[in-house]
This record gives structure tokens, sequence and C-alpha cells, in this order.
């Protein structure tokens, strides 16, 4: 009988050391899971993120630039119907698994972390019945784990489907002069002419030159100061909602203890999509093709992570947004499908 009992501990010890060998590799591999892929390190995550005012749940029409769709907004303040005014006095929050933090995304952190030491630790939902329990436990925290993710995004996905407004989008793209269809390079090209928003409920409105000029300037200005890290700077390129995302955005690549660079940053091609006013605040949203270097680096030892040294190409839609007294600043950046 003793034999039989030592053999039994054994077996439980090396199920047991075998499963916590397995919880320490999810615990280290699960954060890079998670975290935005090395191709869209840069200034806005990749993602689609800010607000267009009351046209934030209509796609911008499509352009030579950028021909496919443009995403719909990951993150927003907006709420359907309301302007962009109320939105950058919205306090910053995360979504439901935003880079802020938000209910679910504790909750799963909590559900995950809870089990993953209980698994180190030995005690785990079945802690202390024995090596067959322990697994039993551990399969059982797993797949608790794995339905609330699904729960959760489904959730998210369904918060953030597009409205009834995103659905008229092509009714107003075809009541809107066309875009700026132009292929020379730069927007003293690209951007050339005047540009007429179109919309029943907004006055349209005339870009100049030089306004082509400010967006050219902060295409580059913007990335620049993302690069340096240097919040104060953003915040006087870009609205307070925007500035909150890469704040966000910042702080996860501190904690992860790398630095994004992103360098070289030259225009290839643009056009405006549409252009309006809303009560005083003037609206512009415009396909931008530019050519950059984007590679992430370690702090410490500047050795590269992500990205690479070579120069690749983007295609985003980025608005801007004016008030009386100021200039242009960012007010939304969208990928294009």
């Amino acid at each position: 009988m003793p034999g039989i009992w030592e053999t039994n501990m054994n077996f439980s010890l090396r199920s047991r050391n075998l499963f916590k060998t397995l919880a320490v590799m999810l615990a280290l591999a699960l954060p890079t899971a998670l975290v935005i892929s090395s191709a869209d390190a840069r200034v806005g995550g990749g993602g689609s993120s800010g607000s267009r005012g009351s046209r934030t749940y209509s796609a911008p029409p499509p352009t030579t630039t950028a021909p496919g769709s443009a995403s719909q907004f990951n993150r927003t303040y907006t709420q359907p119907g309301a302007g962009m005014n109320s939105a950058a006095a919205a306090p910053a929050r995360g979504g439901l698994f935003g880079r802020a933090g938000g209910f679910m995304g504790g909750l799963a952190a909590g559900f995950l972390g809870a089990g993953l030491l209980g698994m180190l630790f030995g005690g785990g939902l079945f802690g202390g019945l024995g090596g067959l329990s322990s697994i039993l436990g551990l399969i059982i925290q797993i797949v608790l784990v794995v339905l609330v993710v699904r729960l959760a995004m489904s959730w998210w996905q369904r918060r953030h489907a597009p409205q009834a407004a995103y659905a008229n989008a092509n009714a107003d793209a075809g009541a809107a002069p066309g875009p700026q269809a132009n292929q020379r390079s730069g927007l003293a090209g690209g951007l050339g002419g005047f540009g007429f928003g179109a919309n029943a409920n907004n006055a349209p409105l005339e870009i100049k030159p030089d306004d082509y000029e400010a967006f050219e300037r902060l295409l580059g200005e913007v990335q620049a100061a993302w690069s340096n890290e240097d919040v104060a700077k953003l915040h006087t390129l870009a609205t307070p909602e925007m500035v909150s995302y890469f704040e966000q955005d910042l702080a996860q690549n501190r904690a992860r203890n790398v630095v994004n660079k992103v360098t070289d940053v030259k225009l290839l091609q643009g056009d405006l999509a549409e252009a309006w006013r809303e009560g005083e605040t003037d609206y512009a949203t415009v396909a931008l093709r530019f050519a950059l270097t984007d590679k992430t680096l370690d702090r410490n030892s500047g050795t590269l992570v992500a990205g690479s040294e070579q120069p690749g190409e983007v295609t985003e839609v980025w608005t801007f947004a004016r008030r009386p007294g100021s200039g242009w600043e960012l007010s939304a950046i969208q990928q294009t499908n």
C-alpha cells in the first residue's frame, strides 16, 4: 500500500509541476498575443479613432487615394447623433477592452489573474483535491476565461456596429460633388483644387491651398511628436480626444518598455473626401498615402523589437477640425479597407 500511495503522489506532483509550467507559459504569452501587431505600432495604433462630428457614424466618400471604404471607429467619444463639441468634452474612458481598462477588461483580467495565480501556487478552482481535481480545475478555469472573452467580444462588436447613418452614407456621398481626384504626389497635386462637402444638415466648406498645406504639415508634426512622446506638443496638434488615445498608447508602450519611432514621413498622394461646417466648427476629411519608417525599439538597449529599418507605405483617412480663432487639428484617424 505505501508503494501505491507513493506512486499516486509522484504522479500528482508531476502533473502539478507540468501544469504550473503551462500556466507560466500562458502568463508570458498572453500579453504578447494581446498587444497591437508590430506593423500597427505607428501613431493611432493602426486602428480607427476619434470623431467626425455628426458624421462620425457615416462613411467618408471614397477617393482616388483611398478607393475602398474607411473602417468604422473602434475608439470614439461620440454617440450616434452627437456632435464633435459635446464629444470633445467627454471624459476619457476605455471601451469594453479599451486601453484605459473598462469594466469587462478588469473582470476578464481578474478571472485570468486569479486562475493563473491559483495554478501557480497550488490553489486553482479545485485546489487541494488531488491531481485529477487540479486538472479539472485548470480546464474549467480556461473554459470560463474563454467564455468571458467571447461574450465580451460579442458585446463589443454589437456596441460598435454601424448605425443607420452609416447605411445612408452612399446616399450622402452621391449628393456631394466627387472627391478631388488627382494622381500627382504631394498635397499641392493630390489635394489640389477646392473641395466642397455636401450634407443637407451641414453647410459646405471651401478648402483652400493654405488648408492643404496645413494638413500636410500636421501629418509630419503629429508623427514627430508621437515618436518623441511629446504629449504637450500633441495637445497643440490634435483634439483632446485624440490626445487621450495617444496617451493611452504611449503608456502601453512604456509598460512594455519599448518606444515607437516613426521617421522619414513623406506624403505621396492625397485628396479630399469631404469638407463641411457644423455650428462654429469646420471639418475636412482627407485620404493620405504616405511613406514612413516604422520601428519599435527597446527603451534600454535601443534594439529593434518590431517593425523595420526599411520604409513602407500606409494609406489612412484623416479628419481635421478647426474652431474659431485656432488652426486645424487632428480629429480622427481611420484605416482603409
